[in-house]
C-alpha cells in the first residue's frame, strides 16, 4: 500500500561514514515519521517540531505525495548571540510513493503539537471483500438430467 523508497538515504549514510569516520555524529533525519494502516486508512504522522502550520506545503502529483516544511529561526534582537545551535533550521523535504490501492484524492490532513498527521483512505477496490462461490456439483446434476 505504502511504499517506502528512498534511493538516496544509504549513499548518504555511506558518505557520512567515510567523511566522519565511524562513530562520529552523524545527522538526524529532519523529519522522522511514523506509517500505519488503521483499518480501511493509511496513517502518516511527521514530526515536525518548531515549524509553523503556514510553513507546511503539501503536495500531490500522480502517486508521490511531497511534504515540505521550512524552520526559520527564532532569534529576535541586537544583543543575542548564539551559544549552541543543534536544531537544523533551512527547508526540509519528504517524499512518499503511494500505492495506486490508495485514494489521493481525499487525504485528510491535521497538524497538533508539531505533527503533521495525514490520513489516506484504502480504496473501495482494494479492501477485503467475500467473494460468494458457485456450487457446481448441482448445475452439473441439472445438465445431466
Amino acid at each position: 500500500m505504502l511504499m517506502r523508497t528512498d534511493p538516496f538515504r544509504e549513499l548518504d549514510r555511506l558518505a557520512q561514514q567515510v567523511f566522519n569516520g565511524p562513530g562520529t555524529w552523524t545527522r538526524p533525519t529532519a523529519m522522522p515519521m511514523d506509517a500505519y494502516r488503521s483499518g480501511d486508512e493509511f496513517v502518516v504522522a511527521f514530526d515536525l517540531p518548531g515549524v509553523s502550520a503556514e510553513a507546511i506545503e503539501l503536495d500531490v502529483e500522480r502517486n508521490v505525495l511531497t511534504v515540505k516544511a521550512e524552520r526559520r529561526p527564532t532569534l529576535t534582537g541586537d544583543n543575542v548571540e548564539m551559544q549552541v545551535a543543534e536544531r537544523q533550521l533551512g527547508v526540509f523535504s519528504r517524499q512518499l510513493f503511494l500505492g495506486d490501492t490508495l485514494d489521493t484524492e481525499r487525504i485528510q490532513a491535521s497538524y497538533d503539537a508539531g505533527v503533521l498527521t495525514l490520513r489516506i483512505p484504502v480504496l473501495e477496490k482494494a479492501k477485503p471483500r467475500k467473494i460468494a462461490i458457485a456450487n457446481t456439483e448441482q448445475d452439473v446434476k441439472q445438465i445431466d438430467a
